[in-house]
């Protein structure tokens, strides 16, 4: 095991990105683009799922409520809401076809939910001995979930019992993740350790458990298309686990947050797959008990930006949804435009359909952030209009883990390199920029914010 420092600056985490700090002279409006207006909830959100097939994104409250919401680019409408319990709801997943909507909290009991008419269809009562904090769709004929003493249920919708427990566990399931290449299903606990389930065999006992990592295991997600998986904890310490080599032991420790790292997420693969943006693969969003939501890329390591903030309230859950929601209605117009109109090249370029980060945090709204807004290349504008850009002073600051902006400006001429590699070339493509200002610093000084050039004789007569 290696450890991988983010930056010289243990603490670049905790700085919040500001105009000056980005270097794009239309910050500020592609901030304001990417975000839809904040949806009230009414209450704590534990957790949060996006429908499969529809604009339409599922809450869980402290209160007890699951609350659906519908969405677009600007608007949103509550499409339900109902209270299963009178307990807090902590947990939700959704199957593969939106149709079913699964429900666990401190009640006990597992709620199956119509997302069509917004009820109750089924409910599993007592399904567990303590409280459930988690749960898990992975196939059709399987669910999981996991509770405060480290007890995983796997279930099958058709019958009301259990199908198998595992007790490897002894503190709350933090986390799963489904690897569906090999039909594992992955646990991260609270006891400091993540387990794998193969949920084709019949055994009780996990297929592989890691070593005690000494620290509490709190989220985690693949990067590099499942090779690896992230692993978030209570020190903000990201842990990156080689498949290839075994669950025993990380490989790899990232340090950087301030707090801990509640919540992770990956980039959907379609929204990789339409993106010109290098290392892709290995980039996560990461929810952290600080109150922001920020993308890192892994190995090379480097902080993308602060994709949300709430503020100094912990973020609790962070999903992505969207996407090929609403790209039958958006392909259909862009059809039609281009057989009208082929000028505009730009929006060939545009992935079809819209991404959305959902992040949750304690201030009881839900956030919508748009993913390829924010992902959007602030190289080519600079390129345009590179002498009205005066926040590349602050280049350097915001740079420090590894050149991301720099990183991307470079896209076009590294085109197919791996992400090490453009990492690699980013110190040098800024060096290569340097010499466009041939006079010496001693002798030209870049104008402060609020200087004047005035003559001396201007305060002889003071």
């Amino acid at each position: 095991m290696r450890l991988v420092p983010l930056a010289r600056d243990a603490t670049w985490a905790s700085k919040v990105v500001t105009a000056t700090q980005i270097n794009h002279p239309n910050f500020l409006q592609l901030a304001l683009d990417a975000h839809m207006p904040d949806i009230p909830v009414g209450a704590q959100i534990f957790d949060l799922v996006f429908h499969p097939k529809h604009p339409t994104v599922y809450t869980a409250l402290l209160s007890g409520h699951v609350k659906a919401f519908s969405y677009s680019a600007d608007s949103h409408s509550e499409a339900f809401a109902l209270r299963p319990s009178k307990k807090s709801c902590r947990a939700l997943t959704i199957d593969d076809n939106g149709g079913k909507l699964y429900a666990a909290g401190k009640s006990k009991a597992i709620y199956t939910i119509d997302t069509t008419t917004g009820e109750v269809v089924d409910t599993r009562a007592a399904a567990h001995e303590d409280p459930i904090n988690r749960i898990k769709h992975a196939l059709p004929w399987l669910f999981a979930s996991g509770d405060d003493s480290g007890v995983i249920k796997l279930w099958d919708p058709r019958q009301s019992a259990a199908t198998r427990t595992y007790k490897q566990h002894f503190d709350y399931i933090s986390d799963f993740l489904w690897l569906p290449d090999k039909h594992h299903l992955l646990a991260t606990s609270g006891d400091g350790t993540l387990s794998v389930m193969d949920v084709r065999s019949n055994k009780t006992v996990p297929l592989a458990q890691s070593e005690d990592q000494e620290d509490e295991l709190l989220a985690a997600t693949t990067i590099k298309g499942g090779a690896k998986i992230v692993v978030g904890t209570q020190l903000g310490i990201l842990s990156v686990f080689n498949r290839s080599k075994g669950y025993g032991d990380c490989v790899d420790r990232v340090p950087g947050h301030p707090s801990s790292i509640d919540a992770l997420c990956s980039l959907p693969a379609d929204f990789i797959a339409s993106s010109s943006s290098p290392g892709m693969e290995n980039t996560v969003l990461t929810g952290s008990s600080d109150g922001l939501v920020r993308a890192v890329r892994i190995l090379p390591t480097q902080l993308v930006g602060v994709v949300a903030d709430h503020g100094e309230l912990p973020v609790e859950r962070i999903a992505v949804g969207g996407g090929g929601v609403m790209g039958h209605e958006m392909s259909e117009g862009t059809e039609k435009k281009e057989s009208e109109d082929s000028e505009n090249e730009e929006e060939d370029e545009q992935p079809v359909g819209r991404w959305w980060v959902g992040s949750a945090g304690h201030d009881e709204v839900l956030r919508l952030t748009d993913l390829a807004v924010f992902f959007k290349d602030p190289g080519a504008a600079e390129r345009e209009d590179e002498d009205q850009d005066e926040a590349g002073d602050d280049e350097e600051e915001w740079t420090g883990v590894g050149g991301t902006d720099d990183a991307k400006e470079s896209e076009d001429e590294v085109s197919g390199d791996d992400s090490d590699s453009d990492a690699e070339s980013a110190p040098r493509k800024r060096k290569r920029k340097q010499p466009k200002d041939v006079l010496e610093p001693e002798t030209r000084r870049k104008k402060g914010r609020n200087e004047l050039n005035v003559e001396a004789a201007f305060f002889d007569g003071l």
